[in-house]
């Protein structure tokens, strides 16, 4: 098994606080983050840019430990693979606890997003969020193997062969940029493969949504580039293995 996971009350790592020197910004997401641009950019665009750095790909015997700090009583909802996460997470070095990351201190202090196991962040943070609620929290112990490994990571100040500590704060779980329920939202003829015209009034609807003027031109610049990074083979369909980047077992 690649983690562990006990239920505790226990304080932080040496050194940690609750929010990161210099930080300046809100703690929780924001009404509008979620706007309609944001959806678009990662339903079409978002897969297989963020490779996590160090991550290794063979087999290890060591493996990730999981203290739940705080789980609401009332979750209908835990986190999958493929599923779009909204966090703020704090990275100690377990030698000596110093603090090596915050996200507290990027963007303006908005928690991040990210999709959940695949590879956009370190493998051992796609394995300790996995069955996550919102507003959970959680600190974790990522050996090297399931960090940056016997490399370490320079850029981020972690020395090779480094046991990292992460405190978690999750906020929210939504469908991921490629879920199958969209897929299936879109294939109104239910043939598995998307059209021009499907994709488009997709877009329509989600336009509208956002309540705001918009140029049809815009909208059709979108569509076509759609195409031109999905249509792998040319045929004028997305089909369900173009779009099945997240490799979900049902498409």
């Amino acid at each position: 098994m690649p983690a562990t996971r006990r239920n505790s009350s226990a304080g932080r790592p040496p050194g940690a606080s609750d929010t990161c020197k210099g930080s300046g910004g809100q703690l929780g997401p924001t009404p509008g983050i979620m706007h309609f641009l944001f959806r678009l950019i990662v339903f079409f665009y978002v897969w297989g840019i963020f490779t996590a750095q160090g991550q290794k790909k063979e087999e290890s015997t060591e493996e990730v430990k999981i203290e739940v700090l705080h789980r609401p009583e009332n979750c209908s909802k835990t986190s999958k693979k493929g599923d779009l996460l909204n966090a703020h997470y704090d990275g100690f070095l377990a030698k000596d606890g110093s603090k090596f990351y915050c996200s507290r201190s990027q963007n303006e202090g908005h928690p991040k997003w990210f999709v959940l196991g695949v590879g956009q962040v370190i493998k051992g943070l796609d394995i300790a969020m996995m069955d996550m609620c919102p507003g959970e929290k959680r600190k974790v112990i990522i050996p090297p193997s399931f960090a940056y490994g016997k490399e370490g990571y320079v850029e981020g100040k972690i020395p090779p062969d480094a046991t990292l500590i992460f405190e978690i704060e999750l906020y929210a779980v939504t469908k991921g940029p490629r879920s199958v329920e969209t897929f299936k939202q879109i294939d109104m003829d239910n043939d598995r493969q998307l059209s021009k015209d499907e994709i488009n009034h997709y877009l329509k609807k989600e336009f509208e949504k956002d309540e705001k003027p918009y140029d049809k031109s815009y909208q059709n610049a979108v569509l076509e580039d759609i195409f031109k990074k999905n249509d792998h083979d040319g045929d004028g369909f997305i089909s369900s293995k173009e779009y099945n980047v997240y490799q979900h077992d049902e498409l």
